[in-house]
């Protein structure tokens, strides 16, 4: 009888939180900038300097902590944890393990097994490391401390998912949710978002947890299932030839589709935390929690609910568009200004998807403004521009987000609608074209459409197409 095995998940999920100023000095988050240009004597961990904290941080972490439903602590505080790494320039990490923020929140989850709850055991504010480069070429290795100090949540699940299909669902849950808090643009790609997992496999039916690893370097959602199922059958393996699985953290390489042994899982009291004497404790009121509460935004099952009711659009539509909170504030202010709905969302799910594929970008990049896709729309709408030069038009609005009644201006894009001018064209094309008048006449109804193009090329595009069809039929 072959052994049936469970897989048992939870994550530990850092998110770079979307501040101006690091967690505790006033340098600069920005991605990207010269190497230790966005330091300071804090940051970069020199001794006599003070950290003070960054108000903005709290308030992060508390509104994601009352958006997965956890537990707020109102009294807590910052610890040292104590490890020597060239890229840690204290030789500490403030972080919190006592008291951490928030804590015993949960998520609720869509599989195909129907809704589950995922329980989050806690969210902890801290600090992020510099970053170690290595240079191969003369064989050193150099420090960039600009991410040093950058203020960070880890997010700890419980080990409540099964599969990797969980892991993606409750992964794609939080996205969501710290994108529409505006906590954080949640880039995978960027590392604004981090995900470890902690793994283990046992049989089906025992109750002991078996012992588990956990893997890093994990930068996409499909990474992330490659990693899970790659683990699972190391870990079956071992266990099926009679070995033990090593507590330690392993390394995935995506390329090579497998994973490395790094170091030993350490123990909590391998860094020797002890709290923080530099920083004083947080004590928050319920004021201060009912702030917090009263700002959080209208997220996105409120939101589906809500477009269900009042814009009669499709639910593929709304799934999309509520999908990323850019597309939802753009489609939402879009139609304030006096769009339909409809329209509005034709434009987001058809040109503007396409342009964010071609372009390999996130719907988190648009550029472009709500009052030049509602302008667009009024111009279709007036037939002051034909569908083909909307097109045309929208992808200059895409790009360099230009106002389109002043494009079209300076470009001559405007239909004609002067019915002398295209009755003149129109006749010159029945002139010119003896052959396909005749098929016309003969019951080829297709012939009609090569006499429309002629026309449509004969006037640059700039004519409107329902108008040449109507001329032509009423002239032959």
């Amino acid at each position: 009888m072959e052994k049936q095995y469970e897989t048992v998940i939870g994550l530990e999920v850092h998110v770079e939180l979307a501040t101006k100023t690091k967690i505790f000095c006033g340098c600069s988050t920005a991605f990207g900038g010269d190497p230790n240009t966005h330091t300071c004597p804090v940051c970069t961990g020199m001794p006599g300097s003070l950290p003070v904290l960054n108000k903005q941080v709290l308030e992060y972490a508390v509104a994601v902590g009352l958006a997965t439903n956890c537990k707020i602590t109102q009294y807590c505080k910052f610890d040292r944890k104590n490890y020597f790494y060239p890229d840690n320039p204290q030789n500490y990490q403030i972080s919190q393990l006592y008291l951490p923020i928030c804590r015993n929140g949960r998520v609720e989850i869509e599989t195909k097994q129907g809704k589950k709850f995922v329980g989050i055991h806690e969210i902890h504010m801290e600090e992020d490391a510099g970053k170690l480069i290595h240079d191969e070429w003369n064989d050193c290795s150099l420090v960039d401390y600009n991410r040093s100090g950058v203020p960070l949540i880890e997010i700890v699940s419980e080990p409540d998912m099964r599969s990797a299909e969980e892991v993606i669902a409750y992964l794609e849950k939080l996205r969501m949710t710290i994108q529409y808090l505006g906590a954080s643009d949640c880039k995978l790609q960027e590392g604004s978002m981090r995900a470890d997992v902690n793994l283990s496999v046992r049989e089906v039916g025992a109750k002991e947890f078996g012992t588990r690893t956990e893997m890093k370097n994990l930068n996409s959602f499909k990474a992330i299932a490659r990693a899970i199922e790659g683990e699972r059958e190391r870990q079956i393996d071992l266990l099926e030839s009679g070995e033990k699985v090593i507590q330690e953290t392993r390394r995935w390489d995506d390329n090579k589709g497998e994973s490395y042994a790094m170091r030993s899982k350490e123990d909590a009291q391998d860094y020797r935390y002890f709290p923080d004497p530099d920083l004083v404790p947080i004590v928050l009121d319920d004021a201060f929690l009912d702030e917090i509460r009263a700002k959080q935004p209208e997220f996105r099952e409120e939101k589906m609910a809500r477009y269900k009711e009042e814009f009669d659009i499709p639910d593929y539509d709304i799934d999309i568009i509520t999908g990323s909170k850019r597309m939802a504030d753009l489609f939402e202010e879009t139609v304030a200004l006096g769009a339909q709905p409809k329209k509005v969302s034709n434009w987001l799910m058809v040109e503007t998807l396409r342009l964010l594929k071609e372009n390999d970008m996130e719907p988190e990049d648009i550029r472009f403004s709500p009052e030049h896709l509602a302008k667009l729309i009024t111009l279709i709408d007036s037939k002051a521009i034909n569908s083909s030069v909307a097109k045309e038009v929208f992808e200059e609005i895409f790009k360099n987000d230009v106002d389109p009644e002043a494009y079209v201006e300076e470009k001559g894009l405007k239909t004609v609608n002067d019915e002398g001018a295209l009755r003149k064209t129109v006749e010159e094309v029945i002139a010119n074209n003896p052959q396909s008048v005749e098929d016309y006449r003969n019951g080829k109804e297709k012939a009609i459409g090569f006499l429309v193009g002629q026309t449509m090329k004969a006037m640059k595009g700039k004519a409107d197409p329902a108008m040449v069809n109507q001329l032509l039929k009423e002239l032959l």
